[in-house]
Parts: C-alpha cells; structure tokens; sequence
C-alpha cells in the first residue's frame, strides 16, 4: 500500500464521551497487537482494566488525552500525564501501521516541551518499545508490574527534551 493510499491522523482532546470508544480500544489492541508478546492470561488480567469503563474514562480525563481520527473514526489515543509520562498509547488493530502511534507521540512531545518538560518517559509494553525507538526514546530499564495474578514486563523508556534533541531554535 503506497503512502498516498494511507488517510491523513487528525488529531482531537479526549471526551467523557469518549469512554466507551477508547475502552474497545484499549481491549481490541491487548488482544490483538501483543499477542506475540505476553500469554493470553497476561493480556486477559491487563484488558481487564478497562471493565470499569467509568474509572477507565475518568483515567483518561485526568491526563492531557489526544485521539488519533481517520476518516472520522477514533483509532487510538494516547494520554500525557503530567508534563512528562506518556501513560497510555493503544492504536485499533485495525488502525495499526498507519502512523497513528507516531502521530500520537510526536504530538505529546511537543505538549511536554511546551510544558517546559526537560524529558519524556513512558513505561512501554514490549509491543511498543520499537514504536518509542523509533522516535528517540532510550531503555532506561525493564521492570514487572502485577496486574491482578500475573506478572507484565515493560521497559521504561525516556526520551531528552529541549536544546540537546531538537534543532537549537527557541519560540
């Protein structure tokens, strides 16, 4: 498929309406997209998060949260906590390798730099670690998170704001 094939990501904030839409998400992506990464049991325990769709909703709403639209669709969505931790980033299987997660990372970069953040980190699953590769974020280190009764590897990934990772032009 060409470039020109691929529809444009546009970008909006999150809603409460917004709830229900981005907990499929979240589930469909666990399911789907890291099923090469962590046994059904793991994914199972961490899908479960988003059965509360009312805590999971107001999740969201705490955090800067951007939606990623195609086409007038929600395909993913990603949440700024803070002014510097990408706390979550869940693009729809269907939606994947489309630019939707570099949207969305590229985006809450520059939120954070504009917060005055002098760095970025997330603790990416193994199914994300190459997206944040790939926009210049480093391991710093792996950890284990329980999620009910199983055990989750992630790696902690950070990513230098400011004069040091971008060109030396101040706003």
């Amino acid at each position: 498929m060409g470039a020109q094939a691929v529809s444009a990501v546009s970008l909006r904030p999150y809603l409460p309406a917004d709830a229900r839409r981005c907990a499929e998400i979240f589930r469909s992506s666990i399911e789907e997209l890291a099923a090469d990464d962590y046994s059904d049991e793991q994914r199972e325990a961490w899908a479960s998060r988003a059965d509360d769709e009312q805590a999971f909703g107001a999740r969201l709403a705490q955090a800067l949260t951007l939606l990623a639209v195609i086409d007038g669709e929600i395909a993913g969505f990603a949440s700024l906590k803070g002014a510097e931790e990408i706390d979550m980033l869940f693009v729809d299987p269907g939606f994947a390798r489309q630019g939707v997660g570099r949207t969305l990372v590229d985006a809450l970069t520059r939120l954070a730099q504009a917060r005055g953040a002098k760095r970025l980190t997330s603790e990416a699953s193994d199914v994300a670690k190459p997206l944040f590769e790939r926009q210049a974020f480093t391991a710093q280190k792996r950890s284990l998170v329980r999620i009910g009764d199983q055990w989750l590897a992630n790696t902690t990934m950070t990513k230098m704001l400011g004069a040091g990772s971008a060109p030396a032009t101040r706003h």
